[in-house]
């Protein structure tokens, strides 16, 4: 048997020509796995990693940020955008660089998105230490700024001789492939190690096709779930995320309407059914549908598909009342499929529910409880219409996501993250197609807005659509830079900044838990001058077009200036800091024992007796 034919390379240069390999498919077309590197170069990535880069720049372009946090949030929208499909790269150099990136990765493992971040790092010689950047534990030496990404990652290695690589990089892409354990991937890179010459296998380097991964589940566990869904009279089903990365959201549709049963939405379930699907009762939880809580109140069984079930879904566990019900968990993550003792299929959702229809016969759920639902859906759909109609006096959050909504195509994407918005989004969107909204509360990431805006109009080029982006005036000032970037790189989207005053959500909690009105609005802070941002202005700054809106009206006309334009546009509105919609489930935070304000006093006894009606589970 002859002997592997090696090539030598630089570490760096090796990384590199591997992920070029790697290739995928989507909509049966072969694609790159990897199809670009965001990157802010510095002293820890420049001379290796970023000559290697420049030498394959055709195969794997290169796209440069603004801040390191922000283009790696671009990386994670790019990968929800496309459904887990593609993985998107950073890099940065070490120290602050590389920390920078530590709150999107955060973000990445939250949402169960895959994002490969690739970070200069130390000397493993240690001569030249300390070197510039480098933290010196004086009892751990070999502990970098690196090291901060072991909690936000779900794969992290450093790499201290070339060989290392043929181990380490298909294993982080296991981890990033992988349905049930998909999460951020993160390799610190020493820059004496990306100098370093080996001979590697060019066995290493062949082109590989990875397909979509689909377990299928247990048939003794698709059994069991499959009497609990036939013993029920009220089933109800909660689509998560897991749909959208399944790509099942066709097989959910026929699921649901050959069966029957009603379907409530999680925030990142959004737009796995179109409004108009007969089974879509609306969004559940905190920031949901009075209707689709009461559904699920009342539902006898509940079929929690592809989602963590997180609290915002569950309303802090009071949605689904205190009184026990089955809860069957369809989920690629057995983590997620046992919790609060749900019964568990854990598999690849598509997969899971053709085992579930397969074992489920003939069997429908009975025609009035789908009745009862429409008409429940049928109630929400006239409170968001009322709620979005415009009105006298200063714009609310939910008119402008109406008037958005109203002027919206099928091929549209529309993003927004953190604050108010995503509560507005979610309680008063009618979504016109599957995979079209992007509301990044997983980790609640302000300034993911304008950054995922950049990384969701690269990854949807050619879509036909428009990327539309709802960001407050809190986030916008958190993190902006990105727009520079989608228009030097000609990545066209449309940010409408909401102007409150504030961090006017906030406020809304700080008040209703008894607090008194500090530091959130910045009328309530410590400032000298009351000077209100000029958000438009800035944005012209950055090379955008710019324009401001007063009214409703107005919006709507800038909106549609903004589609036709060549470039990225903003669009300025001042909105209402104290209206909202109403509606929506309990959600627990913490509200002091003992405070001498009787307001705060008074929420702790709501907030304890609210409680009361969570349901712990197993």
């Amino acid at each position: 048997m002859m002997a592997d034919r090696t090539i030598r390379l630089t570490t760096a240069e090796a990384i590199v020509r591997w992920m070029t390999a790697q290739r995928t498919v989507i909509d049966g077309v072969e694609a790159p796995l990897f199809p670009g590197v965001f990157a802010i170069f510095g002293h820890g990535n420049v001379t290796c990693l970023g000559h290697a880069l420049e030498e394959a720049r055709d195969a794997l372009p290169t796209w440069r940020g603004q801040n390191e946090q922000g283009m790696a949030l671009a990386a994670v929208a790019y990968a929800k955008a496309l459904r887990r499909r593609q993985i998107m790269v950073a890099t940065s150099s070490i120290g602050p660089g590389a920390l920078n990136m530590v709150t999107a990765a955060g973000v990445a493992m939250a949402d169960r998105l895959p994002l490969l971040l690739l970070s200069g790092d130390t000397f493993t010689t240690r001569v030249p230490d300390p070197v510039l950047q480098q933290l010196e534990h004086f009892g751990a030496p070999s502990v970098t700024a690196n090291d901060a990404f072991r909690a936000v990652v779900r794969y992290w290695d450093r790499i201290i001789r070339p060989q290392q690589v043929v181990q380490s990089l298909p294993q982080a892409l296991r981890t990033m492939l992988d349905p049930g354990e998909c999460g951020p991937a993160f390799i610190a890179l020493p820059q004496d190690v990306q100098a370093e010459a080996w001979d590697f296998p060019e066995s290493f380097f062949q082109p590989r096709i990875h397909r979509q991964v689909r377990p299928r589940p247990d048939r003794g566990e698709v059994k069991a779930a499959a009497e609990a869904l036939r013993a029920a009279k009220r089933p109800l089903i909660v689509a998560g995320g897991g749909v959208h990365y399944s790509l099942a959201e066709t097989e959910l549709a026929d699921f649901a309407l050959v069966r029957g049963i009603p379907v409530a939405e999680t925030v990142a379930g959004r737009s796995s059914l179109v409004a108009t699907h007969s089974s879509w009762v609306g969004p559940i939880g905190v920031t949901g549908w009075d209707q689709a809580n009461k559904l699920a109140e009342e539902a006898d069984v509940i079929l929690a598909i592809g989602t963590r079930l997180q609290d915002f879904t569950t309303g802090s566990w009071t949605v689904f009342g205190s009184a026990p019900k089955a809860i069957i968990g369809l989920n690629a993550a057995r983590f997620d499929a046992i919790k609060h003792g749900s019964t568990p299929v854990t598999g690849d959702v598509l997969a899971g529910l053709e085992e579930l229809a397969q074992a489920l016969g003939e069997w429908k759920a009975p025609a009035e409880w789908l009745d009862h639902a429409a008409a429940e859906a049928a109630r929400g759909r006239a409170a968001v219409e009322k709620a979005t109609a415009a009105g006298a006096g200063l714009p609310t959050y939910a008119q402008v996501v109406g008037a958005l909504n109203r002027l919206a195509t099928a091929q549209d994407y529309v993003l927004t993250a953190s604050g108010g918005l995503p509560g507005e989004l979610n309680v008063n969107w009618l979504a016109k197609q599957v995979a079209s909204i992007d509301c990044e509360y997983g980790f609640s990431c302000m300034g993911y807005e304008v950054s995922g805006g950049w990384g969701a109009a690269m990854a949807r080029a050619g879509s036909g659509g428009q990327v539309f982006v709802l960001v407050g005036d809190g986030s916008y000032l958190m993190l902006n830079s990105e727009l520079y970037s989608s228009v030097l790189a000609g990545h066209k989207m449309v940010v409408v900044v909401c102007d409150n005053g504030g961090f006017a959500v906030i406020e809304r909690l700080q008040l209703a838990q008894g607090g008194a009105s500090y530091n959130n609005m910045f009328d309530t802070s410590r400032v000298v001058s009351p000077i209100r941002a000029d958000f438009a202005q800035h944005a012209a700054a950055l090379g955008c077009i710019a324009e401001v809106a007063t009214t409703i009206s107005e919006l709507e006309e800038a909106l549609g200036r903004a589609r036709a334009a060549e470039r990225t546009s903003v669009i300025v509105i001042r909105t209402d800091p104290q209206a909202w919609s109403e509606g929506g489930a309990f959600w627990e935070v913490g509200v002091p024992e003992t405070s001498p304000r009787p307001e705060v006093r008074q929420a702790r006894e709501k907030m304890t007796a609210a409680k009361s009606a969570q349901w712990i589970g197993g």
